[in-house]
């Protein structure tokens, strides 16, 4: 999840009420009790939950010098950098060394740029602007995610049910479009896109905030190419939605639900492998069409195509690792 900073030490109250309605996750101030009267945010501040110099650190960077501060600070927390005219080489190479690099931006643009360095950008960005506008331009960008997905089509080579288990629900705090789910897989290197309730069903009403994932034992990919277990998400997580067209967007999970229900499997194979994935055994659970079409599993057939991704194989607490790993 990108950090979404904005600068208040030039007081100004529009500013900072725009940055809290756009999910900013600090603000940066000269004390915390006036921002901290408008809202439950953490503050870097001289007497805030962070601290100048203590927490967090300012380098503008000038040459090569100054590079290697930045780099050697960002060991001890985080570090806000700033450049004379936003080149692009210091940044990519403090991104290569760290997570823990804020990009100071005057706009969307300058924030859409360091977002996406090295393709998995900075930290986070500090947006510096007296116009609330643009504080929330800049947060809608943050988190609707420069992050895409490389989606590619799966063939289904077999269905079938697997009998009783726990699935999970997960219910966001947004609502999802046509087209968008959220990418589950069986095992860590293969996810399938599976689809919101988002249509209208004979059956049930829709639930546009939800996603009937899969088996609580199934990954969900989330940004930055971290995995968790459907079973360990709680309400306050964040999780990644993506689009047929492997647009992504980061939503807040507002209730997580693990029943018993019928299961099924769905095998299909990509790139001359076949993988996996266990789903609820029910008309209203979709994948994705290589069309972008929402497909029932109750009509899916063995030589259709679905849309998922691949990912390198290897997981230590969600993250990737490289390693020599089996999975089936």
């Amino acid at each position: 999840m990108k950090e979404f900073w904005v600068d208040a030490r030039s007081w100004k109250k529009e500013v900072v009420t725009a940055a809290l309605e756009s999910g900013a996750d600090t603000i940066v101030a000269d004390e915390s009790g006036s921002v901290k009267a408008l809202g439950r945010v953490r503050v870097v501040a001289p007497d805030g939950d962070l601290a100048i110099g203590r927490d967090v650190w300012e380098v503008r960077i000038a040459g090569k010098e100054s590079e290697e501060k930045a780099a050697i600070l960002a060991r001890s927390g985080y570090v806000i950098v700033s450049t004379e005219d936003w080149a692009v080489i210091p940044l990519e190479n403090l991104v290569a060394q760290s997570d823990r690099i804020i990009a100071l931006v005057h706009d969307t643009d300058e924030a859409e740029l360091a977002l996406q360095v090295l393709e998995r950008g900075v930290a986070g960005i500090l947006l510096q602007t007296g116009d609330p506008k643009v504080v929330k331009e800049t947060g809608s960008l943050v988190h609707r995610g420069n992050e895409r997905c490389a989606m590619v089509p799966f063939t289904v080579t077999a269905i079938r049910p697997v009998g009783m288990g726990d699935r999970v629900c997960v219910d966001t705090c947004s609502m999802l479009k046509e087209g968008e789910g959220m990418l589950v897989g069986n095992t860590s290197s293969a996810f399938l896109l599976v689809h919101a309730e988002t249509l209208e069903n004979p059956y049930v009403a829709p639930r546009p905030f939800r996603v009937n994932a899969g088996a609580v034992h199934a990954y969900i990919l989330s940004s930055g190419g971290k995995t968790a277990y459907l079973s360990d998400l709680a309400a306050g997580d964040r999780v990644l939605v993506v689009g047929a067209d492997g647009s992504t967007r980061e939503v807040t999970v507002g209730r997580v639900k693990i029943e018993q229900r019928p299961l099924l499997i769905v095998e299909a194979e990509a790139e001359g492998r076949t993988y996996s994935l266990v789903l609820q055994n029910a008309e209203t659970i979709r994948l994705v069409g290589d069309d972008g079409s929402a497909r029932s599993v109750v009509e899916i057939s063995p030589g259709d195509r679905v849309m998922g991704c691949l990912k390198e194989a290897g997981r230590h607490f969600g993250m990737a690792v490289r390693e020599k790993i089996l999975e089936k």
